[in-house]
């Protein structure tokens, strides 16, 4: 692979919201530490994403000492969140799974539902270690996962993005390209690969950690989701659906669980291990 590279490392402390880009970031079991540990849900206790309130793209969360959250959005004062005391948990449904969380303060409800103008809550995943395990389909015993839609790292390429972005250039729908990695929404985008070189990873290593490639990332609406207007397009996934179908999933970008632990950082060196 040459000389391929970490190029930028991503962190959203709250599940759907936009997030920061550490140069470095400590790789801890279930993902990157601080990386979706918050999530909105509604009423019935359903997780809220920009699925179903693309808004959300437009609304922020920086990590703060401790483990709290700083909200901003749009028309809306910042307000600092604490991680909530472990009291009572509420149960919280991802995809159709069962998590217990903890309620953050009736301040962080308040915001978010004047944000979103609908009845949500913020929740704080407190043992990740032990809330919420990984598709045993494609798990190993014991690997657990944060609020992230199914895994504990996404990792895209940029040779893949420039090769998408090319084929979208050639479709009926050009003028919505070319289109910013932010849509897909990663951890870690590594520099110097072929394009698609990641559909045969099935070992990394970033750095001093090593992961292991559990799936492809199947991709929804989210990625046509302007991260910076929240305006709804066609693409990518009109041209996935061309390219990149595998049965009803359209891929970009591949899922990780790391088998070490240790820092990755902007720069290190990527490695494939098999």
């Amino acid at each position: 692979m040459g000389n391929a590279e970490l190029q930028s490392i991503h962190v959203h402390p709250v599940k759907a919201f936009r997030g920061v880009t550490p140069r470095e970031a400590v790789v801890e079991p279930w993902g990157l530490a601080g990386d979706r540990r918050w999530a909105l849900i509604d009423d019935g206790g359903k997780v809220v994403t920009q699925r179903e309130q693309p808004r959300l793209a437009l609304a922020a969360a920086e990590p703060v000492p401790g483990g709290g959250v700083l909200l901003s959005a749009p028309g809306q004062e910042p307000l600092t969140v604490a991680v909530p005391e472990p009291t009572a948990t509420v149960p919280t449904h991802v995809f159709g799974t069962k998590v217990e969380a903890v309620s953050a303060s009736d301040a962080a409800h308040d915001w978010c539902s004047g944000y979103l103008g609908a009845d949500v809550r913020l929740v704080h995943m407190d043992d990740p270690a032990t809330r919420r395990p990984v598709d045993p389909e494609y798990a190993l015993p014991g690997e657990t996962v944060s609020f992230a839609d199914g895994y504990p790292l996404l990792v895209t390429t940029v040779a893949s993005l420039d090769a998408l972005n090319s084929l979208i250039a050639q479709g009926d729908d050009a003028a919505e390209g070319p289109l910013p990695m932010n849509r897909f929404r990663p951890n870690v985008v590594v520099a110097g690969t072929e394009a698609w070189a990641e559909d045969h990873w099935t070992r990394i290593a970033v750095g001093e950690v090593v992961f292991r490639v559990a799936k492809a990332s199947g991709r929804c609406v989210v990625t046509t989701t302007d991260q910076d207007t929240a305006v709804r397009g066609r693409e990518p996934l009109r041209t996935l659906a061309r390219h990149r179908r595998v049965g009803t999933r359209l891929l970009f970008g591949q899922n990780l669980v790391a088998l070490t632990p240790g820092t990755i950082r902007v720069g290190d060196p990527v490695r494939v291990l098999s």
